[in-house]
């Protein structure tokens, strides 16, 4: 996986065998990731990596991330909810996902057009950031694994899918952890069901 934001956009992210091809799905959406790119860095925001993907932080707070998919490629804002949407262009990650939060583009003349609501989106979430503001989340009546914690607390944008999980979603993965007392394992298991999570699905639901 890599580990600076320059190689995600010259080689890909590294989580796949497709890593450093031309089918990887980063190259295959160059130019409107670029795009992309381009407005987060003129917006002042820092660029970093999570998980493989760029991330765009204001006082080391997470406000949006880039990804590449195989139909597409999006902006994910993190702590969404905060979001007016205005211009109604957030969309779930998948029907059981609670927020909106990510816009998806097919073309880099997609990104071209929304260029300006894009902007104002990043300023309202800079603002909140500076002020220290986030949305409330419901208290979890159960208890998460310290090694699940540890990697929602890595990856941004595998806590923001998490967290808008439902609860009994949520409480699947805790049960599903627990039945485990080996950190690696966990470890491992979490990695396994992290494009489950990004799905919104259960632990124990069929993809």
């Amino acid at each position: 996986m890599i580990s600076h934001s320059d190689d995600y956009f010259s080689k890909g992210c590294g989580r796949c065998g497709r890593f450093e091809t031309p089918e990887c799905s980063v190259h295959l959406w160059g130019a409107g990731l670029g795009a992309l790119r381009q407005i987060c860095r003129q917006a002042g925001l820092t660029e970093t990596v999570k998980w493989g993907h760029p991330c765009y932080q204001e006082g080391g707070r997470s406000i949006a991330l880039i990804g590449a998919q195989r139909d597409g490629f999006i902006l994910t804002f993190v702590n969404a909810a905060l979001l007016k949407d205005p211009a109604q262009i957030l969309k779930r990650a998948g029907p059981n996902s609670q927020t909106a939060d990510l816009v998806r583009f097919n073309h880099v003349t997609e990104v071209q057009a929304l260029a300006p609501t894009l902007r104002a989106y990043l300023a309202e979430a800079i603002g909140y950031a500076r002020e220290g503001i986030k949305p409330p989340r419901a208290q979890a009546e159960f208890d998460l694994p310290e090694e699940l914690i540890e990697a929602l607390d890595a990856d941004p944008e595998l806590a923001h899918a998490f967290h808008d999980l439902t609860p009994g979603r949520q409480r699947s993965y805790a049960i599903a952890l627990s039945l485990s007392q080996n950190p690696v394992t966990r470890r491992a298991r979490i990695e396994k069901y992290r494009p489950k999570i990004l799905r919104g699905k259960g632990a124990m639901e069929r993809e």
